[in-house]
């Protein structure tokens, strides 16, 4: 979601840092890709390809945002209260996170070794199924087995961000990776939206006289169908991106995570962008796990309105990072662009934990909510900003390897995040808290996205204020 200003995704954005691996090659910031010819010759790679992959793969998620949380609501014993679902839905995330922070690398490797394409297809077919799990899970055990599945094999976000890499010239990539926010953005209009829908239980379909009647489950069986359908696209169409003299051997010491998160090291600029990105990823996450629980709590939203909240996320990260952009970085910086859109994500956060619930008198419950979305959408630009400063930073091989190592990364913060936030949320509403305070979870997210401009302009210290993503002395890796 880019309700934090920086760009939707399934679980966030994916952010770039070297990781481990065999590189006795320095850097080349300014390398182009390879030829079109010398990376696939049957079919020519493109990241239009790319785009709709995750487009489609978006899409199927967004189905489930406004109805997860209420799953596990009708699933929880007899007894339990919202309360009891924010700790459960917190750690259901962090079980997810956890085996994507272990296999993220892995597989960030083996697209480096086998190429992207391979990757990326059983990481959709492995989610297409386990969407289906999810339908008919009788309990939260098996829910809980069905997101740890998937949580290993999970990682296209990670393979196709090196796939644009791969096509995309580095002068390029600020542009490329605002496209993707764009279909992002797309996925996150009609995703919640529909699933809004297909779990509403009582929908009239005007001049039609005809009433609908969804059910939480629908949207799950939507999403598996979604997912396999995108899986067979990319088996037909999506080309390999990565030619065979740019792999690299397989090293399972390298590909731990632990091991690639040391690595970050090598590349001062990128390590401290790095710490930047766990912080606003933290804030991000804890955002995320408490959306819908949130807002039916203070709000009383119902399904759809919340996939109406998110559509309209949609709407902004498309027409911000698919459209403006490409003008406002250019024209900025990216150092400037990436500052700027992180202080917007601050005002965002606390906006939305101040917001309340009616008023003025009369006016529907939340509204205020759709306006700081409108605005927070501005804050798109940090996203592409960020990863073309750090895919610039780093050698066109280690490409696979830094979004492994930076999806682990992510994923730390996807398990520490979704904690943080349900704890704080169903602390301050019980009757233990001190005061009243739903909107806790996004006061301690501007804080740690506060921290997070503090790092990132440390990080950058020694770039001019409209630096273009060419990496200064501080971003060559030693060695």
């Amino acid at each position: 979601m880019a309700l934090s200003g920086m760009g939707p995704t399934a679980d966030g954005w994916g952010c770039y840092v070297v990781a481990s691996g065999q590189c006795p090659e320095p850097p080349l910031p300014n390398e182009s890709p390879p030829s079109v010819a010398a990376a696939a010759p049957g079919r020519q790679p493109a990241v239009k390809f790319v785009l709709l992959t995750l487009l489609l793969d978006v899409l199927g998620f967004g189905l489930l945002i406004p109805v997860a949380p209420h799953l596990i609501e009708q699933l929880q014993p007899a007894g339990n209260d919202v309360k009891d679902a924010a700790h459960v839905y917190g750690l259901l995330i962090a079980t997810y996170a956890a085996l994507q922070f272990v296999f993220a690398p892995v597989l960030g490797c083996l697209s480096d070794r086998f190429g992207r394409r391979p990757v990326v297809l059983i990481s959709l077919l492995g989610t297409g199924i386990d969407f289906f799990a999810q339908a008919f899970a009788p309990n939260l055990t098996i829910l809980f087995i069905t997101r740890a599945i998937n949580g290993i094999s999970g990682a296209n976000i990670t393979a196709c961000n090196a796939y644009v890499a791969d096509v995309t010239p580095p002068h390029k990539r600020a542009a490329a990776f605002g496209m993707i926010g764009a279909a992002f953005g797309i996925g996150f209009i009609f995703g919640p939206l529909l699933g809004g829908v297909l779990a509403a239980k009582e929908l009239a379909i005007p001049g039609t006289g005809i009433v609908f009647h969804g059910h939480i489950r629908y949207p799950f069986y939507a999403a598996g169908a979604l997912t396999l359908l995108n899986w067979l696209y990319g088996y037909c169409v999506l080309p390999e991106s990565l030619p065979l003299d740019r792999r690299r051997p397989f090293n399972l010491l390298h590909a731990n995570p632990l091991g690639a998160l040391t690595r970050l090291a090598r590349y001062p600029t990128v390590w401290g962008l790095a710490g930047a990105l766990f912080l606003l990823h933290l804030a991000m996450f804890a955002l995320h796990s408490t959306w819908v629980l949130y807002t039916a709590h203070r709000y009383h939203w119902s399904e759809l309105q919340t996939g109406l909240s998110l559509a309209l996320v949609g709407v902004g990260a498309a027409v911000v990072q698919g459209g403006l952009a490409r003008r406002i970085i250019p024209a900025l910086g990216e150092k400037r662009s990436l500052l700027i859109g992180i202080a917007i994500g601050v005002a965002a956060y606390a906006g939305y934990g101040s917001a309340p619930s009616s008023w003025p008198e009369g006016w529907p419950r939340g509204w205020m909510i759709y306006v700081i979305i409108m605005l927070a959408s501005l804050g798109g630009i940090a996203g592409p900003a960020c990863q073309a400063l750090i895919t610039n930073s780093v050698s066109p091989k280690e490409q696979g390897e830094v979004q492994g190592a930076l999806m682990s990364l992510q994923c730390v913060a996807n398990i520490g995040g979704p904690l943080i936030g349900t704890a704080a949320f169903a602390y301050f509403i019980s009757s233990k808290a001190p005061v009243y305070l739903p909107g806790a979870p996004y006061y301690v997210s501007a804080i740690l996205a506060t921290l997070g401009l503090g790092v990132a302009a440390w990080a950058m210290r020694g770039m001019s204020p409209t630096a273009h993503g060419v990496a200064p002395p501080g971003g060559v890796a030693k060695g």
